[in-house]
């Protein structure tokens, strides 16, 4: 049984604007749960980023989920390019980094399929 102790969610623009909303919005909603946010607001900026950048279809938007449950905060990311799943590859550039950065900062992470056309990554950070 899952006893979600807070939720929060928001839907924001596939842009590089929306990208940044997400890692501040989700940075004051840690604070106001007096969470530690360090580790989460690079998950979020990471994941959002890519949200926009390779999950993007014009005139679609991504959503934010974090959920707290004992010892738990789960952070997840919800695009409409369920066709592009992510994977590692070779850094390129100033790109190419990002899960890199969400697998040394969570605990644990994922993908999972959503209802079609989306896809939700996932990424689990222990508050023990």
């Amino acid at each position: 049984m899952n006893h979600q102790l807070a939720h929060f969610h928001v839907q924001l623009s596939a842009t590089p604007r929306g990208a940044r909303l997400a890692r501040l919005l989700a940075v004051k909603q840690l604070r106001s749960w007096g969470l530690p946010f360090e580790r989460p607001a690079q998950v979020v900026a990471e994941l959002a980023a890519n949200a926009v950048t390779h999950g993007r279809v014009p005139g679609r938007d991504f959503r934010l989920d974090l959920a707290v449950t004992p010892g738990l905060l789960r952070i997840e990311v919800v695009d409409t390019r369920g066709d592009r799943m992510p994977g590692f590859r070779e850094p390129e550039g100033e790109g190419g980094r990002g899960l890199f950065l969400v697998d040394a900062f969570a605990d644990q992470w994922g993908v999972r399929e959503g209802p079609p056309p989306c896809k939700a990554v996932w990424a689990e950070i222990s508050l023990g």
